[in-house]
């Protein structure tokens, strides 16, 4: 039996420019990017924006890493849908002055960034969406491409170093994949699928190399962790300490709260159809930072359970 019901939420900031990839800070400030602004941006505890970094192009995952410096996924941008009153957006396309997606890495003191990655192999990284950090100060990150009035891409995932000397792709094709997380034991990384709303398990052998389910079992090497339908698509997440994954879910907004074992558990519906994303926080981790990005808001609700403190 799966629990639903409206998730009861508080209002942290809002008129963001559709908000993503929250940071819980131990000031109790949130780092988060604003995509259509291109900037990372720090809320201040009381709601106030300050801008950290303008990076440019499409910023989209966000994780601190063990130097301290935050770490973007950078898409490279978008094209965007804006209603007549200015209070609604989202992405549509690849933005017309598109490069190139990257990985970044930006010193919140000074507001400095460098670019750490813009390909592997000799080939692009096209939209690079969402990052997760493992014990040991690597990271895995999600490419999930870009997409164009006719065409898009297939995606893929990497495993990098932070200090910018070695990445690998470990997985493509894949398509669209979005929120990348660990497991509490970091044995396996879970990789959420946008379209279709699939959420997929993989198991980690070693840095950068993961276990491959084979056809017919698979279609990309992974594990299907969820079974349900519907109308939705799934974003970013976050994993609790118990081992589930909540996921930032769309069209039917919410958090998708998905055991590894039993799948779909709970269903946390919002007013908003692009809840992108969820980060865990305060004394406990029982706080939960979610960014509604259709309306530009970061929201706080209480969680029945406690998140899993990220390694950095």
């Amino acid at each position: 039996m799966v629990k639903t019901g409206h998730l009861s939420t508080t209002l942290v900031a809002d008129k963001l420019l559709f908000p993503e990839g929250p940071i819980f800070m131990s000031d109790g400030s949130i780092l988060l990017v604003e995509i259509a602004g291109g900037s990372l941006t720090k809320i201040n505890n009381d709601g106030k924006k300050e801008i950290v970094a303008h990076l440019g192009g499409g910023p989209n995952g966000a994780a601190m890493g063990p130097d301290g410096f935050c770490y973007i996924c950078n898409n490279g941008g978008f094209n965007w849908q804006v209603s007549e009153n200015k209070r609604y957006r989202r992405p549509i396309s690849q933005a017309a002055n598109y490069r190139t997606g990257r990985i970044e890495k930006v010193n919140i003191e000074t507001g400095n960034f460098e670019t750490l990655y813009t390909e592997c192999n000799g080939i692009p990284l096209n939209g690079p969406n969402d990052i997760v950090f493992d014990k040991q100060g690597n990271f895995w990150f999600t490419d999930l491409g870009k997409v164009r009035e006719r065409t898009m891409d297939r995606g893929s995932v990497f495993w990098a170093k932070a200090d910018g000397s070695k990445i690998v792709e470990v997985i493509h094709p894949i398509m669209t994949p979005n929120g990348i997380g660990l497991s509490p034991d970091e044995k396996f990384l879970y990789i959420a699928e946008t379209e279709g709303g699939k959420l997929y398990g993989f198991e980690i052998m070693d840095n950068g190399v993961l276990k491959q389910v084979k056809f017919p079992l698979s279609i990309n090497g992974g594990i299907l962790l969820n079974q349900e339908g519907g109308l939705k698509r799934f974003d970013s997440l976050a994993v609790e300490k118990n081992g589930y994954v909540c996921v930032g879910t769309l069209i039917n907004g919410g958090i998708s709260v998905i055991s590894p074992k039993n799948g779909l558990v709970e269903f946390h519906r919002l007013d908003d159809p692009y809840i992108t994303n969820i980060c865990f926080g305060g004394d406990n981790q029982k706080e939960a930072y979610i960014t509604a990005s259709y309306g530009g808001k970061l929201l706080k609700a209480d969680w029945e359970r406690a998140g899993l403190k990220l390694n950095f």
